[in-house]
């Protein structure tokens, strides 16, 4: 199930592109079905945390406020992507897990870095 914005909702995350690629990204980090409990939980906060602050930063009203948050969200999502690439190294991820969560991430670390420079 990917997430698809809505343009005529009239929150500001559901019309951000970088939002629902996060989500894209949080469902992919949790098809990846880590076995190793600490790795797992690690990526799936990290995951979740930028989704969420990539809604923040949608919702917030100044340049600084809206950077902060989108630089945030690009951190959080770089890492549940190392957490799911380390899994797949260590063998407590099945192979291509990594790939799919890489993928995904490309898009929207490169979404994200361009809404901190906006």
């Amino acid at each position: 199930m990917t997430h698809q914005p809505n343009p005529n909702s009239a929150l500001p995350h559901h019309r951000l592109v970088a939002y629902g690629v996060a989500v894209e990204l949080l469902q992919a980090v949790r098809a990846a079905r880590i076995r190793d409990a600490r790795p797992r939980e690690q990526a799936l906060r990290a995951a979740k945390s930028a989704c969420l602050n990539s809604a923040e930063g949608a919702g917030r009203v100044t340049r600084a406020d809206k950077a902060r948050a989108f630089a945030i969200a690009r951190g959080e999502a770089v890492e549940a992507i190392a957490a799911v690439e380390i899994a797949g190294y260590a063998g407590d991820a099945p192979e291509g897990a990594a790939a799919w969560c890489v993928e995904i991430g490309r898009r929207l670390v490169a979404l994200l870095t361009g809404l901190t420079r906006a």
